[in-house]
């Protein structure tokens, strides 16, 4: 790895020592792991993250998007960057429509191939540029494993088990716990100030209706927005009583005034901060939004509805405010080994792809 040797640097890597997440051994992921056959490798991903922000903010949001997907699906493999000419590849699935960065891990890679030829995996890129996105949008700066290998799979159907916008409490617990993921890591990564959103995604309402059931996928709110295709049925079609529909009962009633003026009947397209008063920085308004009710789409709100999670946002307020930052690195770093592929190819399979969007020929 380039030089990031920080006593920040230090101290996350002593936490992922202690998580017992990096290996030394070939065949695990550790940190610098390209330090020898890539050098500059993290400072070429770092630059390429630099360029593309420097045009379009926005595109921060969606590279933490971009991992949260890849990682949920079949692991961090990279398998979410494959592109099918049938449209039956993971990313093809509604669940992953307007996801974006793709284009950010391409020019990456393309400079890593003329440094380094076949060395640097997709994968690698796509954790490193999510972390960096972190650092850019005011958030911690940490170090992350590397040495994953690309996937050899990416099918369409594999991405319904991606969380949605509107999973119960009950429901995102089993996606993460089937991810091998805690309730710390739901919160930390669904609902907190990490300095990133995923539902960055930009839908016409014709895109909208098309995919049904195609929600923005639960993590990190504190940075970003939301359409309002995605929060209408918390205003309008709320299960109530009786078979009728209306509003979410939960939503105290001055807040949901202003949703209903921002998001009037009808109107898909509006966008609306994820975290209310503070939707550009990195801080824990998130949690104080979900504790007050103020939470705009349903899977954060459903943070305050079990005590688990319930505890771990007020804990998050209170007595362990303190411990946000290297909890929310090290849930980051646990994101990005599920699953990840690894070893030097003679049966642990895998690949460094060429080209990301597409497995090698040879």
């Amino acid at each position: 790895m380039a030089s990031r040797g920080t006593a920040s640097g230090a101290a996350a890597m002593a936490l992922l020592l202690s998580l017992g997440i990096i290996g030394v051994a070939r065949g695990q992921l550790q940190v610098g792991f390209y330090s020898d056959s890539c050098p500059d490798a993290e400072d070429t991903v770092t630059a390429a993250v630099q360029d593309a922000a420097a045009s379009d903010p926005t595109i921060l949001p969606a590279l933490l998007r971009l991992q949260f997907h890849d990682c949920f699906v079949r692991g961090c493999d990279a398998s979410v960057l494959i592109r099918s000419a049938s449209n039956d590849a993971e990313v093809d699935n509604g669940k992953n429509q307007g996801l974006r960065g793709q284009d950010v891990v391409d020019a990456a890679k393309a400079q890593l191939e003329d440094q380094c030829p076949g060395v640097v995996s997709c994968a690698d890129i796509i954790a490193l540029a999510a972390r960096d996105a972190v650092a850019m949008t005011g958030g911690p700066s940490f170090d992350v494993p590397t040495g994953r290998r690309d996937g050899l799979a990416s099918n369409l159907r594999d991405a319904d088990v991606l969380p949605d916008a509107a999973d119960s409490i009950s429901v995102l617990r089993s996606r993460f716990a089937a991810a091998g993921l805690n309730d710390r890591d739901l919160v930390l990564l669904t609902g907190m100030s990490l300095a990133i959103a995923v539902f960055t995604c930009a839908r016409t309402s014709t895109q909208a209706e098309t995919v049904g059931a195609a929600t923005p996928t639960a993590a990190a709110h504190t940075v970003g927005t939301t359409a309002c295709f995605f929060v209408k049925d918390r205003l309008y079609g709320f299960p109530l009583p009786g078979g009728r529909t209306g509003s979410d009962p939960s939503i105290p009633a001055p807040f949901l005034a202003e949703l209903k003026a921002r998001c009037p009947r009808g109107d898909f397209n509006t966008r609306l901060p994820l975290d209310r008063g503070s939707g550009g920085a990195f801080d824990d308004s998130i949690l104080r939004n979900i504790r007050s009710g103020l939470a705009v789409i349903a899977s954060d709100a459903a943070l305050a509805g079990s005590n688990a999670t319930r505890a771990l946002v007020d804990a998050y307020l209170g007595p362990a405010a303190g411990s946000f930052q290297g909890d929310f690195a090290a849930a980051m770093v646990r994101m990005g080994s599920i699953g990840a592929i690894t070893g030097d190819g003679d049966g642990d399979g895998g690949e460094v792809r060429d080209v990301c969007s597409a497995f090698n020929t040879n």
